[in-house]
């Protein structure tokens, strides 16, 4: 599916398309991720308990990087 990537005021946004917005189940004024993978890029509906465990995650690993870091070798 095709989106296009617009000025908005001073920012830069993309048009999803109808039939993409309704398949998300978004609407005008939510709020969605973006998130990098290794073909590109997904945009998921914003999840308040997704959210939560990403907050948890990032706690975790900024606390255990030295470990994390080991692990990783």
């Amino acid at each position: 599916m095709r989106a296009t990537v617009t000025k908005i005021g001073n920012s830069t946004g993309v048009i999803l398309p109808k039939a993409a917005a309704e398949r998300l189940k978004v609407k005008q004024g939510d709020v969605v991720y973006l998130t990098e993978t290794p073909t590109g890029y997904a945009v998921t509906p914003y999840d308040p308990e997704f959210a939560e465990q990403m907050e948890a995650a990032r706690r975790g690993m900024s606390e255990y990087k030295n470990a994390l870091r080991e692990l990783a070798k």
